[in-house]
C-alpha cells in the first residue's frame, strides 16, 4: 500500500518541489508534498512526504509519512511511516513508528521507532 494514491506520478501531491528547484530557508506545509529537487533549512508538513530519486535535502524534516528514494542530511521526525526505498540515503537521526527498508538503502545515524504516535506539533496555518 502506497502512501500517496499512485507513485508512479505526484497526483496526491498538493505541492510540488520540481528536479530544476532549489529552496533555501524554511519550508512548511499542511498538505501532501513531493520533492525532485533541493531544500535547504527545515522541512515540515502536517502530511506525506515523498522524496524523489533526483531530490538532495540538506534540513530537518517533520512530517507524517515520508517515502525517502533521494538524500537527506539533517535529522528527521516522521508520526507514523517511513519506507526507504534502495537508492534511499540519510545523513542524521531518524525517529518512526514504523520503519520499511529495501536492501541498498543507507542510513548512517541513529534510528528511533516508538510504538506511540511520535509527538510533533501540528503546523498552525497561516491567518488570512
Amino acid at each position: 500500500m502506497s502512501l500517496f494514491p499512485s507513485e508512479e506520478n505526484t497526483q496526491g501531491s498538493e505541492t510540488i518541489i520540481g528536479q530544476s528547484v532549489k529552496v533555501d530557508g524554511n519550508f512548511r506545509g499542511d498538505g501532501n508534498v513531493t520533492v525532485d529537487g533541493e531544500v535547504q533549512g527545515s522541512l515540515k508538513t502536517n502530511h506525506d512526504l515523498k522524496i524523489g530519486v533526483t531530490a538532495k535535502i540538506k534540513a530537518e524534516v517533520e512530517a507524517r509519512n515520508l517515502i525517502l528514494s533521494g538524500e537527506i542530511k539533517g535529522n528527521i521526525k516522521i508520526r507514523e511511516k517511513t519506507q526507504l526505498n534502495k537508492s534511499a540515503r540519510i545523513h542524521g537521526n531518524l525517529e518512526t513508528k514504523i520503519l520499511i527498508v529495501e536492501e541498498g538503502a543507507i542510513l548512517n545515524g541513529k534510528c528511533t521507532m516508538v510504538n506511540d504516535q511520535i509527538q510533533i506539533p501540528e503546523i498552525k496555518k497561516a491567518s488570512k
